[in-house]
């Protein structure tokens, strides 16, 4: 597609040309997804160090309705292993350096996205109706003194997201297709169905449609600015409202200050809520993009791609 290959996003993908056979983008995804699995174990296995067996099963039963404080800041940080496995298998199989993954400008872009995405989070939560009543959850006091590492957690969290699916997994793909249906979509779309729920069936398949949406305008970000930063500061700001600010009661709900008064399982497709937040991305989205096509030096089109 015409315009679509930009010059910062072909030295985004350069490093990732040197060694680009899919079975070594196919064992690399293997090893991020034993990152997550061992990551998940050492949260379970410090547990049942420190509270023993059956309190530590008790415990981690919390999560069913949202979870405390503590257990949501430990899931977030045990992302901190599958962000060493991306590194590693950028390392291991393709011998290129873990720093060939985030990008020139990572710091800038991240922060500048985090601000225009605040602001206008900030403009649309006052301008839209919200529709229930959102349900007062962590004391402020308690929320405070959780604040600092739960920033950390989730800039980790969305980090080794953003490491995985715009770093190594976009880059394999474009250093062997040159399609953006390729590396743009099959990333995507592996981003929502991770946010599935499988034990709900079928019937909730409609869940992976918001963040596969997210990963489109992640993936859209990153090629433009041939780097993950502007796409890791927009998820980080998404993932601090949605599990700090208000959050979907049972959903990883344990550090909000407020929840709704429904959880996830009441939400249909149809549902306002749903499409409302889809809107409000796609406008944060086209805010970024414009302030990115007034930045100096513009983003460069290769026609030829």
């Amino acid at each position: 597609m015409p315009g679509m290959w930009t010059h910062q996003f072909d030295r985004f993908v350069a490093p990732a040309r040197g060694k680009p056979q899919l079975w070594r983008g196919a064992l690399g995804v293997a090893l991020i997804a034993l990152g997550y699995v061992a990551g998940f174990g050492l949260v379970i296995a410090a547990l049942v160090v420190a509270l023993g067996q059956d309190e530590a099963t008790a415990y981690l039963a919390t999560f069913e309705t949202g979870g405390t404080p503590t257990l949501v800041v430990m899931f977030l940080a045990m992302f901190a292993v599958p962000l060493l496995a991306v590194i590693a298998a950028a390392k291991w199989l393709h011998q290129r350096s873990g720093r060939s993954l985030f990008g020139p400008h990572v710091l800038r872009d991240f922060v500048i996205a985090c601000v225009i995405a605040a602001l206008i989070y900030g403009i649309l939560g006052l301008a839209l109706p919200v529709p229930f009543v959102p349900v007062p959850n962590v004391p402020p006091s308690l929320f405070l003194s959780f604040l600092p590492v739960a920033l950390v957690a989730i800039a980790i969290q969305t980090g080794a997201e953003e490491l995985a699916f715009r770093g190594y997994l976009q880059q394999q793909l474009a250093a062997r297709f040159r399609t953006p249906l390729v590396w743009m979509l099959v990333p995507s779309v592996a981003f929502g169905l991770l946010h599935v729920d499988p034990s709900a069936g079928w019937g909730q398949a409609w869940t992976a449609l918001p963040p596969t949406l997210f990963g489109l305008i992640a993936a859209d970000l990153t090629r433009i600015t041939g780097s993950i930063g502007m796409a890791w500061g927009l998820h980080f700001l998404n993932n601090c409202s949605a599990i700090l600010l208000i959050s979907l009661k049972g959903n990883l709900s344990g550090l909000a200050l407020y929840t709704t008064p429904f959880g996830a399982e009441s939400l249909s497709l149809g549902d306002p809520l749903i499409w409302q937040e889809m809107l409000i991305t796609v406008i944060v989205w086209v805010c970024l993009r414009l302030w990115l096509a007034r930045r100096s030096p513009p983003a460069r089109h290769m026609t030829e791609a």
